[in-house]
C-alpha cells in the first residue's frame, strides 16, 4: 500500500486572480484508478454471464482479464521485493486471489482483485489528493513576470529566471512574481495568502512585497530582493516536499515489526491450512479457510495507519505558513509539555518603533514639530533608530527638511543642520547639552517604562525626548494564553534584555518565569534544566543567539521572516509569516494528528482481531473477509486525510491566518 506523495513536477499558472486556484488531480489520470475501473468493468460483464449458467468461454476470458488489469502492477511490485528477501503484503493478496481460483473459486478471486484494486485506486486518489495541496502552493506565483531593462523597454520572462537586482512592473490585478521591494509607484496589495491579513496592505516605495500576493489599483516597480527559488513560496513548498519524504519514529516502528509480522502470518497460514487436513478436513474448504485467514490478517490498515494524518498536517501547517521540516518534527511538536520564548523578534517585533514623543516646555514645538525635526537629522542615517524615527514621521505625513552638513558619531547620535539651525539627536548620556536639565526626569521616566530615550538638541539646548521601544508582537497574548492552556503551564521567557525591560514586556503578555541577561549558553542551560525535570521543551526564537537553545530543546522554532540564517537552518519547524498565533495552532494539530494515528491502530487491530477470530472460530465467507479487510485499510487512510481540510488548523484568539 502506497502512502509516498506524488512528486510529479508542475508549473505554477499566471493570472491576475485574487485568491489561489485550486488544482486537482483528475482520478483517471492515476495508473491505479484506470486499472482498478478496467477490473471492475471486466467483472461486471462476467459476474451475470457466470451467474446465469452460460458456456465457460463467454466469462472465463473477462474474468481472466480482471485478474489481469487488477493483479498485474501489485504482483509485479511483490515480485521485485520478494527479490529483495521482502515479503510485501500486496504480493500475498494477489497470491490468495489466484490460490482461490486454483481450486474452482474463480468469481471470489476476482471479487477479490476488484476490490483490492479499487482500495488502492482509493488510495492513490487520496494521497494525491495531499499532494495536490502541497504543490498548490506553487500556484500561488505566476510563471511569467515583466522584467524593465535599463533601457525602459519591458520584456516578459518566466518567473524563476528573475535575478536578484532585476525590476518588475506589476501591473493592477497582476500576481507579484518574486519578493522584492518597491521602487516606485503606490498601491494596495492582497498579501491573504502569505501573512495572512484579511484587508490589502497600502504599499510605497521601500516597502516589501512577496511573490505570489495580489497587486491592487497601482501599477508598481519592484526590485527583486530574493531569488525566486528562495521566495517565501518556493520555501514553504520545498520543505513541506521534503518534510512529507520522512518518516516518524512510529511508523518506522510498524515497519520494522511489518517484515516479521507478515512472515509469521505466511506461517500461521500454512499451519491454518495443514491443520485441519491432518485432521481428516477436505482439500477446497482448508485452502480457502487458510487463503481468507491471510487476506484478513495481512496489516495493510495498519501500515497505513501513521502516515496520512503526520503527512496531512504538515501539508496543512504549510499551507499556514509552518513549515515542519520532517514528520519526525510534526510527531514531536504534540509533545511538548512546556515552552521557552525569546523576547526580541519573538514576542517583540524586532524592529523599533517611536512610542513616546515628548515636546520640552520652552521648546516651541509639539509634538509633529519635534517629530519632524528629528526625522530631519536622521534622514540620511542607517542606525535602526534612525529608520525609527524616520518611518513615525512617514507615518503621519510629515515633512522632513533637507538636512547639511550631516555628521554621525557611532555611540552617540547625528548631527546635521535644519533650515540654518544645528540639530543633535542621540544618546542622552553621550550629548553635550547647555542650560538646565529639564529634560532628566523624561528620560528618567521613558528608561523606567523599558524604552530607549532618545534626545534632541537644537542650538545646543534640549527641545525634547523621544521614546523608542520594540513593539510587542498583537497576537503576544493570546499566544501565551494558548501556549499555557496547551502545556498546562506558563511559558518561561528567555532573553538577553536588561532585567526590568524583560520583566515589564512579560507583565504585558502574562509571563512570571523570566529569564533575563541570558548569554546563548545560559539560554541553552535554562532548556536543560527544563528537560532534567522530564520536560520536553518547545523553544522560540529567532536569532544566532537562540541557535544553541533551538538545537538543545525537543523542538526548536524559528520565526522566519526576521529569522536568522543559523536560527532557520537550526530549527525544527519555520514560522514563515511570523505569526505568533501559529505556533500553538501547530502543536494543537500535531496533537489532533497523534490522536488520529492511535484511533487508526485501534481500527485496524479491531478489524484484524475480528476477523481471524471470525475465520479460525466460524466460517468467513471469503467475500466478506475481502471487504473488511480492504475497507479498514480504506477507514484509516480517509481518517488521517481529514487534517487536510482547512477546518482542521486550530484556532485561537488572536489568529488572523
Amino acid at each position: 500500500m502506497s502512502s509516498v506523495l506524488d512528486q510529479r513536477p508542475t508549473r505554477a499558472v499566471s493570472g491576475p486572480r485574487p485568491a489561489a486556484p485550486r488544482r486537482r488531480t483528475r482520478v483517471l489520470a492515476l495508473p491505479e484508478a484506470r486499472w482498478a475501473l478496467a477490473a471492475l468493468v471486466l467483472f461486471l460483464i462476467a459476474l451475470p454471464l457466470d451467474l446465469l449458467g452460460a458456456p465457460a468461454w463467454t466469462w472465463a476470458p473477462l474474468f481472466a482479464g480482471t485478474y489481469l488489469a487488477g493483479g498485474w502492477e501489485p504482483g509485479l511490485e511483490g515480485l521485485k521485493t520478494l527479490r529483495d528477501k521482502t515479503l510485501d503484503v500486496d504480493l500475498l493478496m494477489v497470491v490468495a486471489a489466484l490460490g482461490a481460483a486454483a481450486i474452482g473459486q474463480v468469481l471470489d478471486g476476482a471479487l477479490l482483485i476488484v476490490i483490492f484494486a479499487t482500495s488502492g485506486a482509493l488510495e492513490a486518489v487520496a494521497t494525491a489528493r495531499t499532494a495536490d495541496s502541497v504543490r498548490g502552493l506553487l500556484d500561488l506565483a505566476p510563471s511569467t513576470a515583466t522584467r524593465v531593462l535599463p533601457d525602459g523597454r519591458e520584456e516578459t520572462v518566466a518567473a524563476e529566471d528573475l535575478r536578484i537586482g532585476d525590476t518588475v512592473l506589476v501591473r493592477p490585478g497582476e500576481r507579484i512574481g518574486a519578493d522584492g521591494q518597491v521602487r516606485e509607484g503606490c498601491s494596495d496589495v492582497d498579501q491573504a495568502t502569505i501573512t495572512g491579513e484579511p484587508l490589502p496592505v497600502a504599499k510605497q516605495p521601500g516597502d516589501d512585497v512577496f511573490a505570489g500576493t495580489v497587486n491592487g489599483t497601482g501599477a508598481l516597480h519592484i526590485r527583486v530582493e530574493r531569488d525566486p527559488a528562495d521566495s517565501v513560496i518556493a520555501r514553504i513548498v520545498k520543505m513541506v516536499e521534503e518534510a512529507s519524504a520522512t518518516k516518524a519514529p512510529t511508523q518506522l516502528f510498524i515497519e520494522r515489526i511489518e517484515q516479521r509480522y507478515s512472515i509469521g502470518m505466511v506461517v500461521a497460514t500454512l499451519v491454518v491450512f495443514a491443520l485441519p487436513l491432518a485432521l481428516g478436513s477436505a482439500l477446497q474448504p482448508a485452502l480457502l479457510r487458510a487463503m481468507t485467514f491471510m487476506i484478513v490478517a495481512s496489516p495493510c490498515a495498519v501500515v497505513l495507519s501513521t502516515m496520512p494524518p503526520l503527512l496531512s498536517a504538515i501539508a496543512n501547517a504549510g499551507r499556514h505558513g509552518v513549515l515542519a521540516k520532517s514528520a519526525v518534527v510534526m510527531e514531536r511538536l504534540g509533545q511538548v509539555d512546556a515552552v521557552a520564548l525569546d523576547k526580541t523578534g519573538t514576542l517583540t517585533e524586532g524592529t523599533p518603533r517611536v512610542t513616546d514623543i515628548r515636546p520640552l516646555p520652552g521648546s516651541g514645538l509639539d509634538e509633529d514639530g519635534l517629530l519632524s525635526l528629528a526625522a530631519a537629522a536622521e534622514h540620511p542615517s542607517e542606525h535602526p533608530l534612525a529608520r525609527a524615527v524616520v518611518q513615525a514621521a512617514r507615518d503621519r505625513g510629515l515633512p522632513v527638511a533637507a538636512a547639511r552638513d550631516f555628521a554621525s558619531a557611532p555611540g552617540r547620535g547625528v548631527t546635521a543642520v535644519i533650515d540654518g539651525r544645528p540639530v543633535q539627536v542621540g544618546s542622552p548620556a553621550r550629548l553635550t547639552r547647555t542650560g538646565g536639565h529639564e529634560e532628566d526626569d523624561v528620560v528618567r521616566s521613558l528608561e523606567d517604562e523599558g524604552r530607549t530615550a532618545v534626545l534632541v538638541l537644537r542650538d545646543g539646548a534640549p527641545v525634547g525626548v523621544l521614546g523608542v521601544a520594540d513593539r510587542l508582537r498583537p497576537d503576544a497574548r493570546a499566544t501565551v494564553a494558548a501556549l499555557t492552556e496547551l502545556t498546562g503551564r506558563t511559558p518561561v521567557l528567555l532573553t538577553g534584555d536588561n532585567e526590568r525591560a524583560a520583566r515589564r514586556l512579560a507583565a504585558e503578555v502574562g509571563i512570571t518565569d523570566v529569564r533575563a541577561g541570558l548569554l546563548p549558553q545560559d539560554k541553552v542551560a535554562a532548556v536543560k534544566e527544563r528537560e532534567a525535570e522530564g520536560r520536553r521543551v518547545l523553544v522560540v526564537g529567532d536569532g544566532v543567539n537562540d541557535a544553541p537553545a533551538l538545537a538543545a530543546a525537543h523542538t526548536g522554532v524559528a520565526m522566519g521572516r526576521a529569522g536568522s540564517d543559523l536560527a532557520l537552518e537550526t530549527a525544527d519547524a519555520v514560522v514563515v509569516r511570523d505569526e505568533l498565533a501559529a505556533i500553538p495552532a501547530v502543536v494543537a494539530l500535531s496533537r489532533t494528528a497523534r490522536r488520529l494515528v492511535v484511533q487508526n491502530l485501534v481500527v485496524a487491530g479491531a478489524f484484524i482481531t475480528v476477523l481471524v477470530a471470525w475465520d479460525l472460530i466460524g466460517t468467513l465467507p471469503l467475500p466478506l473477509g475481502v471487504a473488511g479487510h480492504e475497507g479498514s485499510t480504506v477507514v484509516v487512510g480517509l481518517n488521517g486525510l481529514r487534517l487536510l481540510r482547512a477546518s482542521a488548523w486550530p484556532r485561537h484568539s488572536g489568529d488572523s491566518a
